[in-house]
């Protein structure tokens, strides 16, 4: 990348800011509940390069209830649909710092734990048309002070690729165990026989039709409920479908009904949750930044019962080995082996493609809050009695 800064370069830099225009020093906005305000609005043919926002609010879930979305070229459906804190790499509401390649958080002190921070975001976002960014708060308390920068390019002629920057937040609040978590017996010894080869039950990153290719998530647990004797949630593996291609060494027998965006068996089939998210045994390095994984919130396992786990974000970025589709992508992951574990489970995937239909809609504000610590760990405490 600094080798390409000797080489002319197209394109005339611009900036969207929070500026005060009155050329004072209040350089935010303020945006009420049910509000949005447009971050960018422009038409023609550009790139966006950064995006730089922090907020002040009383809301101490505000990075879950403030939506960040995305339209390229005038489309009738934002291409980007997600959690202000998630997109950049921030689950369960929690303030820390990001330290990777296309996202950086700056937090800590006192700004840090009253939940402020530095938002930065450097995936470059073609357009020929037109770009709008928008903030939406969906919360019951104003966002006192917004502050942001979009840095941007405009582009005489549009650049050649027709692929397009998405991203979009998921959560399924339990995950459906594939055991009774109630049954005595259905332990961690019996579950790991257990076969799991089509990925039914598997927790959904991204589903999507088109052309492009898929460049990560970020992956949040909170691990409320894990089956008996084997309680860390890091045994899922990945699973990603492409094509309906299989992959290396699958076993030659289909299903009766493969379906065009999840067939059997996977083209790309892991080893478990933080091998996928390039650690092993366990997270032992705990909170980590590099510039394609890391983990950003770290449960505190040494506390509580190992089965319990608390709280986890890590995130995984496929920069350099990009995940290539042609007609369909599919994006899972298991919750425990063969989904043995009913936990929260939030994730914002991020990838290139042609323009596609409208995304899923995202639940309600008051169905994406997490649980507190405390709630948490007492609905662990309840699982474990009732089972």
């Amino acid at each position: 990348m600094l080798r390409e800064l000797v080489f002319p370069r197209e394109g005339r830099r611009a900036r969207a800011s929070s500026w005060d225009r009155r050329g004072a020093n209040d350089d935010h906005v303020v945006v009420g509940p049910g509000e949005a305000h447009a971050l960018l609005d422009v038409a023609g043919a550009g790139v966006v390069t950064h995006v730089w926002i922090t907020v002040n609010t009383e809301n101490p879930n505000y990075l879950r209830d403030v939506v960040l979305e995305m339209t390229w070229d005038g489309h009738a459906h934002p291409a980007v649909v997600a959690p202000l804190g998630d997109f950049f790499c921030l689950g369960h509401a929690r303030m820390a710092s990001v330290t990777s390649l296309p996202i950086t958080v700056v937090a800590g002190g006192t700004s840090g734990a009253k939940g402020m921070g530095a938002l930065n975001c450097w995936f470059a976002m073609p357009y020929a048309r037109g770009a709008r960014i928008v903030v939406r708060n969906e919360g019951e308390l104003p966002l006192t002070h917004l502050f942001y920068y979009v840095d941007f390019e405009e582009h005489d002629t549009p650049l050649a690729t027709p692929l397009r920057f998405h991203a979009h937040y998921r959560q399924e609040r339990p995950t459906a165990a594939d055991v009774d978590l109630a049954d005595p017996h259905a332990d961690w010894a019996r579950v790991t026989a257990v076969a799991n080869l089509d990925g039914r039950g598997n927790y959904v990153l991204v589903d999507t039709a088109g052309a492009g290719h898929y460049l990560g998530c970020t992956l949040s647990v909170d691990h409320l409920d894990p089956i008996r004797s084997g309680g860390w949630f890091g045994e899922g593996d990945d699973m990603i479908f492409v094509d309906g291609r299989p992959g290396h060494g699958a076993p030659p027998t289909p299903p009766t009904t493969p379906d065009a965006n999840d067939a059997w068996p996977p083209t790309l089939h892991g080893t478990g949750t933080e091998d996928y998210f390039c650690a092993a045994w366990g997270y032992p390095a705990g909170v980590q930044h590099t510039p394609f994984h890391g983990v950003t919130l770290m449960g505190e396992p040494e506390r509580t019962p190992l089965e319990y786990a608390g709280k986890w974000t890590m995130y995984r970025f496929h920069l350099a080995d990009p995940v290539r589709f042609e007609r369909a992508l599919r994006a899972t992951i298991e919750h425990g082996h063969a989904n043995c574990h009913a936990d929260d489970y939030a994730s914002v995937a991020y990838w290139y493609q042609t323009p596609r239909a409208a995304l899923p809609a995202l639940p309600p504000a008051s169905a994406r809050r997490p649980r507190s610590d405390r709630e948490s760990f007492r609905a662990y405490l309840r699982h474990r009695q009732n089972h």
